[in-house]
């Protein structure tokens, strides 16, 4: 953990110390939901990032077809 890091919860346990148990622990359980949904949603999105490009050409004719419809344009000097 880094030292801002620290100095974040640090920050937080500040605010905290204030509440009451009930809110406290109501703070808990949302902490606790928001990482399990993090988990999910990190776990799919890796998951999803295989296979993004899906072609049935090999590979060298895309890029052909890419270096081909490629335009340069003389930049104008001022």
């Amino acid at each position: 953990m880094s030292y801002t890091e620290k100095r974040i919860v640090e920050s937080y346990l500040v605010l905290v110390e204030g509440l009451s148990p009930a809110i406290k622990v109501e703070l808990i359980e949302n902490l606790s939901k928001s990482l399990k949904a993090e988990e999910k949603a990190t776990g799919i999105a890796f998951y999803k990032s295989f296979g993004a490009f899906g072609s049935e050409e090999p590979p060298k004719k895309l890029v052909k077809e890419i270096n081909a419809r490629r335009k340069f344009r003389k930049k104008e000097k001022i």
